[in-house]
């Protein structure tokens, strides 16, 4: 299920220099719809691989003195499409664009943002060092996985939060004595926010413990969930084994429905098979990671984020606010 983009209230400028809206192949269909909610279209860009794997990049248009955005997640096969967004900022700026700013709906690498371990990289920061080199000017990103990777980049960064378009979603739901639940401690602020924008709802966490990379232990709830509607509320969902442990474990605990939101729609290995053999009735996302619904579990809900990446973008090149987006 995939909700339609609302219609736009026009809030640029048309008589500054003009935007240009240009796109990887990571999300065409989000660029698109970006456009569109912008009045605009996508610029050509030809991107083909070489016979070696490498890939060629070519602006088809004029950018000169152009605000250019540049929309690419560094969703799977992430390698390659980080690769891509980097020529296509080396592309445009070789070809003196006014201004590159790239939209990043998806952050990969971002759950390396730190040391966990001896000898261990922090991939997080290497990519902002990476990008800023290529020659984006500014960062628009969506729910990064650490809020610290925006000190990462010598650069001014946007960080944008989904749940306008989430919360939107779950009040339609229309259900009684709701409890947000976090996954796990790190996520508890998240939660309290969601809480707070519907009516300082409660919260209630669930205790995990990590053994090892996309493993992880749950062992118990803090706070109650009996007879409630327990919505778990999370950034991302990758394999979704955390996700569907933390959801048996709410219904072992009485919770009498149960629902998930995640910006960020991985889904990788058997998330989709975990998802429909676990009492999650619907998983809600956003299209910030294309998603093909022919394949995938039909518990999942996907909702567009266009709206939020068109207004920030026409806000950043107006020059007015983009906090006011979640005032």
């Amino acid at each position: 299920m995939v909700a339609q983009l609302p219609a736009r209230q026009k809030l640029y400028t048309p008589g500054k220099a003009g935007i240009m809206i240009l796109a990887g192949t990571a999300n065409p269909e989000l660029a698109k719809e970006v456009a569109e909610y912008l009045e605009l279209n996508v610029a050509p860009v030809k991107i083909k691989p070489f016979s070696d794997g490498e890939i060629y990049v070519q602006v088809q248009d004029s950018v000169r003195g152009m605000d250019c955005f540049v929309i690419q997640p560094t969703c799977t096969p992430v390698n390659e499409n980080l690769m891509e967004l980097l020529i296509l900022l080396d592309a445009l700026k070789r070809a003196s664009a006014g201004r590159i700013t790239c939209v990043i709906p998806y952050y990969g690498y971002g759950r390396q943002d730190r040391k966990a371990a001896g000898r261990e990289a922090i991939t997080a920061k290497l990519i902002a060092d990476l990008l800023t080199t290529a020659g984006a000017q500014r960062v628009v990103a969506l729910d990064l996985h650490a809020p610290q990777i925006m000190g990462f980049f010598n650069i001014l960064v946007d960080h944008l939060y989904a749940s306008p378009v989430l919360l939107e979603y779950i009040r339609s739901l229309n259900q009684k004595d709701i409890v947000l639940v976090s996954p796990d401690v790190g996520g508890v602020s998240r939660a309290r926010a969601f809480a707070k924008k519907l009516d300082d709802a409660p919260i209630a966490i669930i205790d995990k413990r990590r053994s090892a990379h996309n493993v992880a232990e749950v062992y118990s709830v803090v706070g109650d969930v009996k007879g409630k509607v327990a919505i778990m509320v999370d950034d991302m969902v990758d394999t979704a084994g955390t996700l569907v442990k933390g959801a048996e474990l709410l219904k072992k605990e009485g919770a009498k429905a149960i629902y998930a939101v995640a910006t960020h729609a991985v889904l990788s290995g058997p998330a989709h098979e975990r998802l429909d053999a676990s009492p999650i009735e619907r998983l809600i996302v956003t299209n910030s990671i294309p998603q093909d619904s022919s394949k995938g579990s039909k518990r999942v809900v996907v909702l567009s984020v266009a709206k939020l990446l068109g207004e920030a973008i026409a806000r950043i090149h107006d020059d007015t606010s983009v906090s006011e987006l979640f005032e």
